[in-house]
């Protein structure tokens, strides 16, 4: 489970540099760049689900062992 964690979160990080380098920053707005921002936005939120669920599974770690 940690080495799928680890996968997930390098593939959201590179997703993210990919589709950074893919914003228009002159046009922001039009059809690819709107795209790689709503790429951006989900990936982010990729890692942000997989830092809670880190920090569930710590969480439950020592609750266990405090039993």
């Amino acid at each position: 489970m940690k080495i799928f964690k680890m996968l997930l979160s390098l593939i959201a990080i590179g997703l993210i540099i990919y589709n950074f380098t893919k914003v228009d920053f002159n046009a922001p707005f039009e059809d690819g760049s709107v795209v790689a921002f709503i790429t951006i936005f989900a990936s982010m939120c990729a890692l942000i689900l997989l830092q809670i669920l880190r920090i569930s599974q710590k969480i439950d770690k020592q609750y266990k062992t405090r039993k």
